[in-house]
């Protein structure tokens, strides 16, 4: 019995301890920049032995890519309310998008640092990176379910297929956005939303038409061969 009441105990500390390692890299690579804070440094200003901090974590890149993943569930979190209430594709949409913008917002500062680092396309920490494929992969989908709970639009299969991914594009375009802006509440980005998820909804009408079947299938086959051209050579 003593052994099963100290297991949730032990695992309580242990999430405690790597949430305050998290929050500690955070304030120390907004103060220093993510190339000069060190993994010492975190375990310092936490209060923990350094070789506890690498037994969470193994090192700063991997730091980054929990806080990736801890964004990513804050915004499933509130996004859930937003996909059960709207049946619309463009009130789906909007509602995700603003969702993201709520839960980033503490983050604002800490991502202009981050910037600096995940913009090298050969950095781990930048978006498209393999490290950063299961968060991606997870975001893909939440857009994926965007679309696949709207009512008001019938998309045709082969854009239904790949518009999960054009929509995880448009709102890394927005991040960028967001990053840059200056204004109280970043009250551009959120008018950046609204103007841009209304042309994505007319986008998604016009192209879904059967007229437009033909210049569909030119615009999907022409991302794949982007797509094709951004991804690793296979080894060997």
């Amino acid at each position: 019995m003593t052994d099963g009441a100290e297991a949730p105990a032990r695992t309580a500390r242990g999430e405690q301890t790597r949430a305050l390692i998290v929050s500690t890299a955070i304030e120390l690579f907004r103060e220093r920049g993510y190339e000069e804070t060190t993994m010492r440094a975190v375990a310092e200003r936490a209060g923990v032995a350094l070789g506890s901090a690498y037994y969470y974590f193994r090192s700063k890149d991997e730091l980054v890519q929990t806080f990736y993943a801890r964004t990513h569930e804050e915004h499933l979190a509130a996004s859930a309310e937003v996909l059960r209430r709207e049946p619309t594709l463009r009130g789906r949409l909007a509602g995700v998008m603003r969702t993201k913008l709520e839960t980033i917002e503490p983050y604002h500062q800490f991502a202009g640092v981050l910037f600096r680092s995940a913009a090298d396309p050969a950095s781990p920490l930048n978006p498209f990176s393999e490290p950063s494929r299961p968060v991606r992969e997870q975001a893909v989908e939440l857009f994926a379910e965007v679309v696949r709970g709207a009512t008001d639009r019938r998309v045709p299969p082969d854009l239904r297929a790949e518009l999960p991914h054009l929509l995880w594009l448009y709102h890394m375009g927005i991040i960028l956005f967001w990053i840059h802006d200056a204004t109280p509440g970043r009250r551009r980005t959120r008018r950046m939303v609204d103007l841009s998820v209304d042309l994505i909804v007319r986008a998604v009408a016009v192209t879904s038409s059967p007229l437009m079947r033909p210049l569909r299938t030119s615009l999907l086959r022409l991302l794949k061969e982007v797509e094709a051209a951004g991804a690793p050579e296979p080894e060997g």
